[in-house]
């Protein structure tokens, strides 16, 4: 078996479990990690950036509670693309979730995202 069809193989299994956990934060870190390393760096990046996407969501689960408390408010546009585990611009504003006050969120481009709110890292988009 060559290396490319191994690594495309090894990617394939890495993101395999996220159609079954299509709302877990683990699953999205990991598809949207394999994505942006892909396009970086090919079938080794997707692998690199899918373990390293899934570790940052698995480290930050989002209770139900905290999820569905979220409105879906006035967005604001930004240019840059909105991924998890990068931290939104300066120039967004990050709300309290109500009843839930440890957590913060935005609505950026249209798109429900909650953010860690010490580094402004994104650690899950809802919409």
């Amino acid at each position: 078996m060559n290396n490319r069809l191994a690594v495309s193989l090894i990617a394939a299994a890495l993101l395999a479990p996220g159609a079954a956990f299509a709302q877990s934060t683990t699953a999205q870190g990991a598809a949207e990690g394999a994505a942006r390393g892909g396009e970086a760096a090919g079938p080794v990046g997707a692998i690199v950036g899918g373990t390293v996407g899934a570790a940052v969501g698995a480290a930050v689960e989002i209770p139900n509670a905290v999820i569905t408390s979220i409105p879906r408010d006035r967005s604001v546009v930004v240019r840059e693309e909105v991924v998890v585990g990068q931290p939104l611009p300066p120039t967004v504003a990050l709300r309290t979730v109500p009843r839930h006050t440890e957590y913060r969120y935005a609505v950026v481009n249209d798109r429900r995202v909650i953010v860690e709110p010490r580094t402004r890292r994104v650690v899950r988009i809802l919409d």
